[in-house]
C-alpha cells in the first residue's frame, strides 16, 4: 500500500518522474526510490528480478548505480530492458559501475612497482587484487577485503580510500569503533550493506549451538557448508560481472538505448544533476571513486539539455 501510494502521488504530480534503483540508503525524497532492503520511509521494498513496478513510458531518468555488477549478464539485460520500458521516449538511462578498465591500469601499474621492489606499490597492489578478485569469489560477507580494512593503521589508508571513497572511510571508522568479538559475530552471514549496518546498530542474534548441530547431522558438515555458500552467493553481495566502456555502452546499445556517454559523478544530461547528492556530497567530494559512469537515451523523443 505504502508502495502503491507513493508511485501514484509521483505520477499524478506535474514533476517529472525520476527513478533510483537498488538505492541503498543513497537516495532522495523528489525520486521514486527502491531497493530491495529499506532502512528509510522514502524507499520502496521491491525485487528488481521481478521487474520495475511502474508502468510503460512513466519516467524521464532511470538511475541505478553499483547494482549491475551484482547481476549475472542474462539479469543485466533483463532489467536493462525494464529500464527501457520504464523511460519515455527521449528519457535518460544513468548507471554506474566499477571500472574494470581503470582497475587493470592500476593492478598494472602496482605490479610494476611491486617486482622493482617499491615497498608502497607492493601494499597497493594487495589491494588492487582485492578489488578485482575477492569481491567475485568470496564466500563469505566482506571477504578478504573486511580483514584487509581491519588493520589498524591501514599500510596504504590515503590510496585505499582514493579507491572506496567516503563509503570506505564510514566503514573502516565503523570497524575500528567496534569491538573484535563483536566484528566476528556479525561477519557471520548477510549483505555487506547488512554488514555494515550490523556493526552500527550491534550484532544480530546468532543461530544456536542446537540448530547448527542438527543442520551438520542432517547434511554433513561438507553439505552444510556448501549450503552456507550457496545461500551467500545467492544473497546480492558478490560481483557477478565486470564491466569497462566498451562492454557497458553494449549493454545500453542491446537494450535499444543510443547515444552512450562516459559521464563523472559530477556531470550528467540529467538537469540539476548535483543537487540531487547521490553520487557526490554537498561539497563536490565523490562518493564512490571506484565507478565509472555512463548515460544513454531511449529513442524517439526530445532528449535533456
Amino acid at each position: 500500500m505504502h508502495r502503491n501510494r507513493i508511485v501514484r502521488e509521483r505520477q499524478s504530480s506535474d514533476t517529472a518522474v525520476y527513478l533510483n534503483l537498488g538505492c541503498g540508503s543513497r537516495y532522495h525524497p523528489q525520486w521514486i526510490n527502491i531497493d530491495i532492503a529499506v532502512h528509510a520511509r522514502e524507499v520502496i521494498q521491491h525485487d528488481l528480478s521481478c521487474g520495475i513496478p511502474l508502468p510503460d513510458s512513466s519516467c524521464e531518468v532511470v538511475y541505478h548505480s553499483a547494482v549491475l555488477e551484482h547481476l549475472r549478464p542474462s539479469d543485466a539485460a533483463a532489467l536493462m530492458a525494464e529500464c527501457w520500458r520504464v523511460l519515455r521516449p527521449g528519457g535518460i538511462v544513468r548507471a554506474g559501475v566499477p571500472d574494470l578498465e581503470r582497475i587493470c591500469e592500476v593492478y598494472l601499474s602496482k605490479l610494476k612497482g611491486a617486482q622493482n621492489g617499491d615497498e608502497a606499490a607492493a601494499d597497493d597492489y594487495d589491494w588492487i587484487m582485492l578489488e578485482l578478485i575477492d569481491q567475485i569469489q568470496r564466500e563469505k560477507s566482506g571477504g578478504e577485503m573486511l580483514a584487509y580494512l581491519q588493520q589498524d593503521p591501514l599500510p596504504n589508508e590515503a590510496f585505499v580510500y582514493e579507491r572506496i571513497g567516503e563509503e570506505g572511510r564510514q566503514l573502516v571508522k565503523a570497524l575500528r569503533n567496534c569491538p573484535l568479538h563483536q566484528r566476528r559475530e556479525t561477519s557471520s552471514g548477510g549483505s555487506f550493506v547488512a554488514f555494515v549496518h550490523r556493526l552500527r546498530t550491534g550484532p544480530r542474534r546468532q543461530p544456536g549451538a542446537a540448530k547448527r548441530r542438527t543442520l551438520e547431522w542432517l547434511l554433513g558438515v561438507d553439505d552444510k557448508r556448501a549450503l552456507e555458500i550457496g545461500r551467500f552467493r545467492l544473497a546480492g553481495e558478490v560481483h557477478q560481472w565486470m564491466y569497462d566502456r566498451y562492454s557497458l555502452a553494449r549493454l545500453l546499445g542491446r537494450a535499444g538505448f543510443v547515444d552512450p556517454r562516459p559521464q563523472a559523478a559530477g556531470t550528467s544530461q540529467i538537469p540539476n544533476w548535483t543537487s540531487f547528492h547521490l553520487d557526490t556530497l554537498p561539497d563536490g567530494q565523490v562518493i564512490k571513486p571506484d565507478l565509472f559512469f555512463m548515460e544513454a537515451i531511449r529513442p524517439g523523443g526530445h532528449v535533456h539539455d
